[in-house]
């Protein structure tokens, strides 16, 4: 079972951590998750990790001002701090050690953002990389799967109540006004097939995610471009999936990124939506996997032996 801890962060907010497999483990994934999302979006990677490299040990944390971590000041919504959040929750629970970074939507771009503000940091522990329904573009392809002038008046419409919900502090979601939004998210989220249990999952995350990070990471979210930084990380293993109903980040998304990473390995998934990893556990399971036995491999003492 994973084990909860909390990670204080320079600037006193809290986050809710959980770690499984060894604390001396050769390699380390750490999972990140969505806007707001929280750390139960990776169950089932959770479970094929376990049943698949019991010698890996797995970190996944909510983010600030989402699941069971605390709300923050408004200037810190920003996909920069993420990054510099994630540095120091790699020296708090696996100070040591090779790491392979995996990130949903958000959570690919804070690995982005980790790489271009801390190179040294990520020179010196990130082994290898997996975007999950992401993008290195902002809200560049993001057209919701309607047509680009209407896709326009939404986006306006979005930052504008973005930036209304973002001066609403520690605040949550009311439950009530979640259940009525339902059929949206799941429509928003989702591609042809949604297990009932996956969208009570995500309501429950979106319930738990304070109105001032739903609003204050959108800004930051629409506007980054990190095609650059990845450039430089092209010698790293790697793998992008997307579904071709993606409504948020779209595959043109993913294609840039392993038109970045031309070693990447590119999964498009037919039929499904952005929750990749709930809808189609076993191709993203798949790819982390082959990422995780390509850094394994190449660790020193394992080519010692084998050779």
């Amino acid at each position: 079972m994973p084990e909860p801890t909390e990670v204080r962060l320079g600037d006193d907010v809290r986050l809710h951590v959980e770690t499984a497999g060894p604390s001396d483990a050769e390699v380390t994934a750490v999972l990140l998750h969505g806007w707001t999302l929280d750390g139960r979006s990776w169950h089932r990677q959770l479970t094929a990790i376990r049943e698949l490299f019991g010698s890996v040990r797995v970190v996944t944390y909510d983010a600030r001002g989402h699941g069971r971590s605390s709300c923050m000041a408004l200037p810190t919504a920003t996909l920069a701090q993420l990054g510099d959040d994630l540095v120091e929750v790699l020296d708090a629970v696996a100070p040591t050690g090779p790491v392979v970074l995996v990130g949903h939507s958000m959570g690919g771009m804070t690995i982005m953002e980790y790489a271009h503000r801390h190179p040294d940091h990520f020179a010196r522990r990130a082994a290898g990389l997996v975007f999950v329904s992401t993008t290195a573009e902002g809200h560049t392809h993001t057209v919701y799967g309607l047509s680009p002038r209407i896709a326009r008046i939404i986006r306006l419409a979005e930052t504008t109540g973005a930036g209304v919900l973002a001066r609403c502090g520690a605040w949550r979601p009311p439950r009530a006004l979640l259940r009525a939004l339902r059929p949206s998210i799941r429509w928003m989220l989702f591609g042809d097939r949604c297990d009932p249990t996956d969208i009570r999952l995500v309501t429950s995350a979106v319930a738990r995610a304070s109105l001032r990070s739903i609003g204050g990471f959108r800004a930051s979210i629409g506007t980054q471009h990190r095609l650059t930084t990845l450039a430089a990380l092209a010698h790293l293993p790697a793998a992008a999936l997307v579904g071709d109903r993606d409504r948020l980040t779209p595959p043109p998304c993913a294609e840039s990124i392993a038109a970045a990473l031309p070693a990447t390995e590119l999964t498009v998934c037919p039929g499904a939506g952005h929750m990749l990893m709930m809808e189609r556990p076993e191709e993203v399971n798949g790819a982390l996997a082959n990422v995780l036995r390509r850094v394994l491999d190449a660790l020193p003492a394992r080519r010692s032996v084998t050779g």
